[in-house]
């Protein structure tokens, strides 16, 4: 069985790959790379002994994706592609709108020409907005509170919109809270461009001395220590719920939500305790204000996926810090763009 993975170089695409691979399903990925790296599929293969295809496109060229289904039999997708910092979405809203939700519509309408109607979204915790009540349950209303969860939602009612229209598609909408750690391996992990957008990797280069300290963004929300609280999902975790959704999609279900995430808030301050006693370095911090588009806390009910698809996430804050860490201190500058 063929699986395309766009954004398949990125963070999630890459240890996703991983996971497709080592069930012995047939991998092509399609990524621009203005966000990754090439190096990290040279380094899936080396983990997994195996080969994977990859084309350089862009989501924004349907010809590019054309070619691909021209090439292969697809028969799922798991679509990743997509600009995804919630901070600079703010400040450049447009690009984020063009690239995410024309990106998708160029995909779907090539995948609906080659009858491929097999789709798992990588979508986000953003819908919710600021939940009115935790855990955050599937059925929670929707809303956004920034362009880049605005785009997520928006994906997800095109997506139910186009089931509606034919129900033969089969769709995945997979909410991530907030992904982290790395592959046990080392060889790969998350590696953003510049300084990170994201807060765990910016923990680590400031442990690693490539960065002075971490600035955290607010410390008056309505939380044990003033931070923010997220739920914090090992990037394997979260990967395997890909790999447990895809025989969920081949049972025809129509459309499927699912959280994944662990069901436990870390606040930010908790999160650099945890790395200063994984790397047993000091983590330097100061507060600055809060940030547009951030709310006090969000985590997950994730029995659903449990339920439905045999799957909850295993790895530890510790596990997550551990790994981040190795990942670091084996590639200080990443995979050397």
């Amino acid at each position: 069985m063929r699986i395309l993975v766009t954004g398949g170089a990125g963070y999630i695409g890459s240890h996703t790959s991983v996971e497709l691979l080592n069930e012995n399903y047939d991998v092509v990925v399609l990524d621009n790379l203005s966000n990754s790296c090439e190096e990290a599929l040279n380094r899936v293969k080396n983990i997994t002994g195996k080969s994977l295809e990859f084309y350089k496109a862009d989501i924004l060229n349907k010809q590019d994706i054309h070619d691909i289904f021209s090439r292969h039999k697809i028969d799922a997708v798991i679509h990743f592609a997509g600009l995804k910092a919630v901070g600079e979405s703010v400040g450049i809203p447009l690009k984020y709108f063009h690239n995410n939700i024309t990106g998708t519509l160029n995909l779907l309408e090539v995948m609906d020409d080659f009858n491929v109607k097999n789709i798992v979204f990588s979508s986000s915790a953003t819908v919710y907005g600021d939940p009115a009540s935790l855990p955050i349950k599937e059925d929670f209303p929707l809303s956004a509170t920034n362009p880049y969860g605005r785009t997520k939602l928006m994906i997800e009612e095109i997506l139910q919109d186009l089931y509606v229209s034919d129900n033969r598609w089969n769709i995945a909408l997979l909410r991530y809270f907030n992904p982290v750690g790395a592959h046990e391996s080392g060889q790969i992990g998350e590696d953003p461009e510049g300084i990170p957008n994201n807060l765990v990797p910016y923990i680590s280069k400031v442990a690693v001395g490539l960065l002075d300290k971490v600035n955290v963004f607010g410390n008056d929300y309505d939380t044990s220590d003033g931070t923010g609280v997220r739920d914090y999902i090992h990037v394997k975790d979260l990967a395997i719920g890909h790999i447990k959704t895809l025989p969920k999609l081949f049972t025809k279900p129509g459309v499927v939500i699912y959280n994944l995430g662990t069901g436990q808030g870390y606040s930010v301050l908790e999160m650099i305790k945890g790395f200063e006693k994984t790397s047993g370095k000091e983590i330097s911090y100061k507060i600055a204000d809060r940030r547009p588009g951030d709310i006090a806390a969000c985590f997950a009910d994730p029995l659903k996926a449990k339920k439905e698809l045999n799957w909850q996430a295993v790895k530890t804050l510790d596990d997550m810090c551990k790994d981040t860490w190795r990942w670091q201190k084996n590639n200080p500058d990443g995979y050397q763009k």
